[in-house]
């Protein structure tokens, strides 16, 4: 799980050639006109969509105007850019648009999760991934679903490794997701006691805000996950994202203006969650009511 890949590099690049793009006042048509490529091309490097070689970025930084000394340092980020993470090892399991969320939550140095629907995928029992897993692709055969559930289990092994150091996650959890049964009891008993078992290492944190809290941002602006990243020797420091996750697609949200609205939900959904033993208590008792249920 320390294999990253090449998401953070190609998003730092991509940061730091739009910066020298706008700063030399070229358009993104120009940019394209005059290195013989699709503008296309050049918007997705400079959102971290692709990877990039060190000769095209010495091509952008000539257009650019960049200093010799930068053009080197980015240069050399290129070469970064074109590293497989573990995920890659899974093809067609993992999304392509899902790829940069899994490689950006393996660089994290914190990751927040709201969730009002389901338990979240880095919190997951086998079985209840595999239960969810059913009902979002129903036309594969039920053995098609194991390799996605690998997947899944295989990325929360971020949550215990060793190097880099774990991401320390803090997740607030509706109680209507640990009401909603998943599959059938059973299964939803063990997910709820894999919870448990999860919420008592160093770095994890899970608080549930009661349905008694009624309506409050969350419930209107629905689930999301913002994701903090290490200071380090960078180029440009990687900014904090939310990711927000639909049927067939995501959105990645790093705007000022972005974050600050998500950072108000956020501290709203910590005044309204019971505390950590509150929300174990909470648990085992919708344990009781299940299994005996």
């Amino acid at each position: 799980m320390a294999d990253m890949g090449s998401t953070v590099p190609r998003r730092q690049l991509g940061r730091a050639l739009r910066q020298l793009r706008n700063e030399a006042q070229v358009t993104l048509d120009g940019a394209a006109e005059a290195l013989e490529c699709s503008r296309q091309k050049i918007w997705r490097i400079e959102y971290g969509l692709s990877a990039v070689r060190s000769v095209e970025v010495r091509a952008m930084c000539e257009l650019y105007g960049a200093t010799a000394e930068l053009t080197a340092a980015l240069m050399a980020l290129a070469s970064q850019t074109r590293a497989k993470g573990w995920w890659h090892a899974y093809g067609e399991v993992i999304p392509e648009w899902f790829e940069l969320y899994v490689g950006l939550e393996a660089a994290a140095s914190r990751l927040r999760f709201y969730k009002d629907n389901l338990i979240p995928g880095i919190l997951q029992s086998r079985d209840y991934a595999l239960s969810v897993f059913r009902q979002d692709r129903p036309e594969l055969a039920p053995e098609e679903h194991l390799p996605a559930v690998e997947a899944r289990i295989v990325r929360q092994g971020l949550l215990t490794r060793r190097l880099p150091v774990a991401p320390n996650l803090d997740v607030v959890l509706s109680e209507a997701v640990l009401l909603r049964v998943v599959h059938d009891p059973a299964v939803m008993v063990t997910q709820l006691r894999h919870l448990l078992r999860v919420s008592h290492l160093p770095n994890v944190t899970i608080r549930v805000v009661p349905l008694a809290a009624g309506l409050h941002q969350g419930a209107v602006g629905g689930s999301f996950i913002v994701l903090d990243f290490p200071p380090g020797k960078r180029i440009t420091p990687e900014p904090s994202v939310v990711y927000c996750e639909s049927w067939t697609g995501a959105l990645y949200l790093d705007q000022p203006g972005e974050l600050a609205a998500y950072e108000k939900s956020w501290a709203s959904l910590e005044s309204l969650a019971l505390d950590e033993e509150q929300s174990r208590r909470l648990i085992g008792k919708i344990i009781m009511e299940v299994h005996h249920g």
